[in-house]
């Protein structure tokens, strides 16, 4: 239900950019299956999860409720996931020129999920109001780590009847440390084409 994954994210009391992006981030369920992949020699679906991690967790799509309201530079929100007891914390690091903003999850178990991302400005189109954000991140499990860089754009469809949408497009290229390679492309109707060595991943934006 894409209204209610973002009505959470954009919760009634009127959430700050930090607040929404750490609601964002509470997708970590798709880490929580990290361990037991990796225990199991199936290093390429623990790559494809810690990825579909990484482009659920930057990206919403539903309805746009408000406008987040911005924090200061150097401010820090941190709230737990309360599917997984994840740590997510998030802080913006600069608001100019351009907006960067950090982020780290720690799992209960151990695992760590890290990246940044920095929102370069807005373009117009016709299709609506885009927000490309250049993108790093890093996931590390024991001695298995994964790296992936990319460019996600959240996108704002107007609407003059209180209807405005969010959604997302981009993609992410990916590796990680026991030689395995992907890339993602997400469009704006969420249909992922996520592939690891050249071979097509089946896995569904959730």
């Amino acid at each position: 239900m894409p209204d209610d994954i973002t009505r959470y994210e954009l919760p009634a009391n009127r959430n700050t950019l930090l607040g929404y992006v750490v609601r964002r981030m509470h997708k970590t369920k798709w880490l929580a299956s990290v361990p037991s992949l990796i225990s199991g020699g199936k290093f390429e679906d623990a790559l494809a999860q810690v990825a579909m991690y990484a482009v659920t967790s930057s990206t919403s799509f539903g309805r746009a409720y408000y406008q987040p309201q911005f924090n200061p530079v150097g401010a820090e929100v941190i709230e737990t996931d309360p599917l997984t007891g994840a740590i997510v914390k998030a802080k913006l690091e600069s608001s100019s020129p351009t907006y960067l903003i950090s982020y780290c999850v720690d799992m209960p178990n151990g695992d760590v999920f890290s990246g940044r991302e920095e929102i370069t400005g807005t373009t117009v189109g016709l299709r609506g109001l885009g927000m490309p954000a250049p993108s790093k991140f890093n996931f590390t499990s024991g001695n298995y780590s994964v790296d992936l860089t990319g460019i996600l754009t959240s996108e704002l469809v107007l609407s003059l009847i209180g209807r405005t949408r969010i959604r997302a497009y981009g993609f992410l290229n990916f590796n990680d440390n026991t030689g395995n390679t992907g890339k993602l492309t997400l469009d704006r109707n969420k249909y992922i084409n996520l592939e690891v060595n050249g071979t097509a991943m089946e896995r569904q934006f959730a």
